[in-house]
């Protein structure tokens, strides 16, 4: 049996990326998928490729930040599906390449994506799932929500801390609604400096995988599958947790 089948899940940042592999594994597991996202053309694509393996999908134009496209995307996932039952937050921007740690500019911009974008997502998505007797939220967090790191804009660690208690906060609060919410708190994975200069690619790649026990980074799928398993009903008596998938990083 398909592990979502009859579920129908909206997932911001959906058409590329980590997001993708989560539209493609959640449709193979049987769930209705609304790809959200900013990027209209490769959402549109992978719209059409999930429709071409035997999958159910639709993009919607998702700019996490803006509140009038939260409603669109949540209005329209219910008058095309009928329901909703999962939101995976997991649109989100990282803070490497930015040249000033002190910039308000840079700060606003990643709190606005990573932290508010988890706010109105959960908030336009919980009177739906009340009606509908429960749900799971999973939201997208990083290691660096746990931690802190001398590189790249403080404010990416303002933002995935926030993203933990805030999905705490939301399982506490809905929790008599039936409606659970968890984190998700990926370690290294390549796509996360792939902007980087190459000598310092290697650099940050080589100090990263010495301080992971497993000595490797990590690979989308083993997030998207950790994603699969909160979501589903397997994980029907989790609630508030933060689930690190980092190779053992925040252990050592």
């Amino acid at each position: 049996m398909m592990r979502l089948e009859g579920k129908v899940a909206l997932i911001s940042g959906a058409a590329n990326g980590m997001g993708a592999d989560e539209a493609r594994l959640f449709a193979s597991e049987g769930a209705r998928v609304i790809i959200g996202d900013i990027l209209d053309e490769q959402g549109k694509q992978l719209e059409s490729e999930i429709g071409e393996t035997g999958g159910q999908a639709l993009f919607v134009h998702l700019d996490v930040r803006d509140e009038t496209d939260w409603i669109s995307a949540v209005e329209t996932t219910v008058s095309r599906f009928g329901t909703l039952d999962i939101l995976i937050n997991n649109a989100g921007i990282s803070s490497r390449g930015v040249d000033d740690p002190a910039s308000l500019e840079n700060w606003n911009r990643i709190m606005d994506i990573n932290s508010t974008g988890v706010f109105l997502g959960t908030k336009h998505a919980v009177p739906r799932m009340q009606n509908n007797g429960g749900g799971s939220i999973v939201n997208m967090s990083s290691i660096m929500g746990l931690v802190g790191g001398e590189s790249g804009h403080p404010a990416y660690n303002a933002s995935k801390g926030s993203v933990r208690l805030l999905t705490k906060a939301t399982a506490v609060r809905y929790g008599k609604d039936n409606i659970r919410a968890n984190s998700v708190h990926p370690g290294y994975m390549p796509p996360m400096i792939s902007k980087i200069p190459d000598d310092e690619v290697r650099r940050n790649r080589q100090h990263l995988i010495d301080a992971t026990p497993l000595r490797r980074e990590g690979e989308r799928m083993e997030v998207a599958m950790a994603v699969l398993f909160l979501a589903s009903d397997d994980a029907s008596f989790i609630t508030g947790a933060e689930l690190a998938v980092d190779g053992g990083f925040t252990a050592a």
